[in-house]
């Protein structure tokens, strides 16, 4: 082995002090962070490497940024988001469902397609983002979230609450646009398990998400044109209010003739139970 090491250069005492312990403690602390940098950045491609540390710390692995963009070059997990001349725009990721609803905006029963979006709202703080889920059949917003950053997490969140809410017996389409939050691995396994149907509209055509484009003029409209938001908390709770009090219960729609999401569910409730 003398001889071995003599011809490789390297002294007898390294190598069985390399055999006692062949992976460094910092090797092995790069490969768990590494791991969990592909799982965050699988979950949102838009996040770069700032973004990253701020999640892998939540799992409780500190690292410096430095190490970080290194582990990231390393393993090319490059945020999605693209430069182009001096405007910033985002790089739309390829479809995981096929367009399961063609424009086709109506539902003839509860529970048969449900669309979802993501909008944001300015208050002095900072932003809050909101990711609702519209039922199609009603109109009635099933599930929704808001939270600072516009993350898979969001998304998630607003579906499990419709999930747990409506909790669908049929499957359910769920209808969004190309958006990270929407392609995440984490909002994709909600999905299976629920035993609901994704899909997904083409690249830059909001025609094909027009019924929650709709939705989101009204909230501004009703809400956040209404004043200054001056916290998040303050623009938080006039969402939720306006939500469960006002357009799900109070507010009529012509589409629905002149009752409410709400009202429109029981009295198709009421004929099923009549007609069975």
């Amino acid at each position: 082995m003398r001889l071995t090491c003599g011809v490789l250069g390297h002294s007898t005492q390294a190598y069985y002090a390399w055999t006692g312990a062949p992976i460094s403690q910092r090797d092995l602390e790069d490969a768990y962070l590494t791991n969990a940098l592909i799982d965050a950045h699988g979950d949102d491609p838009e996040f770069g490497y700032r973004f990253l540390a701020d999640e892998v710390a939540g799992v409780g692995l500190v690292a410096g940024e430095r190490r970080i963009w290194r582990l990231c070059s390393e393993q090319k997990l490059w945020s999605t988001r693209v430069r182009q001349g001096r405007r910033a725009g985002k790089s739309p990721g390829p479809a995981v469902h096929d367009d399961h609803v063609q424009r086709n905006f109506t539902a003839q029963h509860p529970d048969q397609t449900w669309v979802t979006d993501i909008t944001e709202h300015s208050t002095a703080e900072g932003k809050l983002y909101c990711c609702a889920i519209k039922d199609l059949f009603s109109n009635r917003i099933v599930g929704y979230a808001l939270d600072e950053r516009m993350t898979a997490q969001l998304a998630v969140t607003a579906l499990r609450t419709a999930v747990a809410r409506r909790q669908p017996a049929g499957v359910v389409v769920v209808h969004s646009d190309r958006g990270s939050q929407f392609r995440a691995r984490s909002f994709r396994a909600v999905l299976t398990a629920a035993g609901l149907q994704g899909s997904m509209g083409r690249v830059a055509s909001a025609g094909d998400n027009a019924a929650m484009e709709s939705w989101h003029a009204l909230l501004q409209k009703n809400v956040l044109d209404r004043r200054r938001w001056r916290t998040r908390d303050e623009l938080h709770g006039a969402i939720v209010f306006w939500i469960e009090h006002t357009y799900n219960r109070r507010r009529r729609q012509r589409a629905l003739g002149e009752l409410t999401p709400v009202e429109y569910e029981l009295a198709f409730t009421s004929q099923a139970a009549v007609a069975a």
